[in-house]
C-alpha cells in the first residue's frame, strides 16, 4: 500500500468515526468537558469514600465519545485562550478518560493498544514528536482504532523555560507528523511535566489545540510496582476522571500489566472509558 492509500485510508475511517461520535452526542449518550466562568475548566469535585467505587452492572457499550464540541471561539484577529488545563471530564454517567503519554514506542504501545482492542474502548494518546515520526505505523493504528491523539511536544523540554519561538517550534512540529501519521492534525496537547504558562496556552491555542492536563496520577514512570499503580488508579476512580499513564520514556512493562488489570475492573464497575473526540467552545 502507497503512502497516498494509506492516508486516504486513514482519513476515510476518521470521518466515519467523527460521523458516529457526532450522532452519539445528538442522541444525548455522551458527556463533555466543562469550563467555569472566564473560560476556566470546571466540574464537581471527584467522589470519594466507598460511594465512588460502588460496583454496578457492567457496560455494555464500552464506547462513548466526548460529543458536542466546536471551534474554539473567536473574534477578529483573536482566538480563545485558555487561562488552565483542562482537568477532568463532566457529564453524563460514569465516564472516565484514560491518556498515555510520552510515545509512542514499538517496546510497550503494541500492547496498550491490544489491550484496548480487547475491551472495546479508546484512550487518548499524548505523543512527542521524536517517537512518533519514527513509528508512524502505530499513530496509523491509533487512527483505525479510534484512539485519540495529542500533542506532547517534540521533545518533551520544560517548556515554561523556552522562548516563544523554541515553543512553537515543539508544538508545530509535532503536529506536522501526527497529521502525516495519524491522518489529521491534533485537536489537544499537553505540557510535558505539567508546566503551563501564557506563552504555551497562547501559541496551543494559535495552532488549534485546547490544553488537557490530568485529575489522577499513577506516577508509573517511577516504576512503583504493577499493583501500586492499580492501586492508584481503583482509588482515584469518579465520574470525571482522567487518568495519566506513560506508554513510553523508560521501562513499561509495569504500566502495560497494570492496565490489563484495572481496565476490565473499571468497565465491571460501570465506568465508560470514553475519549472527546472534538474540542468545544
Amino acid at each position: 500500500m502507497t503512502k497516498d492509500q494509506l492516508l486516504t485510508r486513514l482519513c476515510t475511517r476518521r470521518r466515519a468515526l467523527l460521523a458516529g461520535a457526532a450522532a452519539l452526542g445528538a442522541a444525548g449518550t455522551a458527556g463533555l468537558l466543562s469550563l467555569g466562568p472566564g473560560g476556566e475548566p470546571a466540574g464537581p469535585a471527584p467522589a470519594t469514600g466507598p460511594q465512588a467505587r460502588r460496583t454496578l452492572k457492567p457496560s455494555a457499550y464500552r464506547l462513548q465519545p466526548l460529543a458536542g464540541y466546536s471551534p474554539p471561539r473567536t473574534e477578529p484577529g483573536r482566538t480563545l485562550v485558555r487561562r488552565e488545563p483542562f482537568l477532568r471530564v463532566s457529564g453524563r454517567g460514569r465516564s472516565m478518560v484514560l491518556t498515555f503519554d510520552d510515545g509512542p514506542d514499538p517496546r510497550y504501545t503494541p500492547d496498550i493498544l491490544d489491550t484496548l482492542a480487547k475491551y472495546d474502548v479508546r484512550a487518548m494518546f499524548f505523543v512527542c514528536g521524536e517517537m512518533a515520526v519514527e513509528h508512524r505505523d502505530l499513530l496509523a493504528r491509533m487512527a483505525d482504532e479510534g484512539h485519540v491523539v495529542g500533542n506532547h511536544t517534540w521533545s518533551h523540554p520544560m517548556l515554561t523555560r523556552l522562548t516563544r519561538g523554541r515553543i512553537r517550534s515543539e508544538m508545530e512540529r509535532t503536529c506536522d507528523v501526527i497529521e502525516e501519521a495519524y491522518g489529521e492534525r491534533p485537536l489537544w496537547f499537553r505540557a510535558p511535566y505539567g508546566a503551563w504558562n501564557r506563552a504555551v496556552f497562547q501559541l496551543g491555542a494559535e495552532l488549534g489545540m485546547e490544553p488537557l492536563a490530568w485529575t489522577v496520577d499513577t506516577l508509573d514512570w517511577s516504576t512503583p510496582g504493577t499493583r501500586t499503580i492499580v492501586r492508584r488508579v481503583e482509588r482515584g476512580a469518579a465520574p470525571g476522571v482522567v487518568v495519566l499513564s506513560h506508554d513510553a520514556g523508560g521501562d513499561r512493562a509495569q504500566s502495560v500489566r497494570a492496565l490489563r488489570d484495572y481496565l476490565p475492573q473499571l468497565l465491571d464497575s460501570g465506568y465508560h472509558i470514553t475519549v472527546p473526540y472534538r474540542r468545544y467552545a
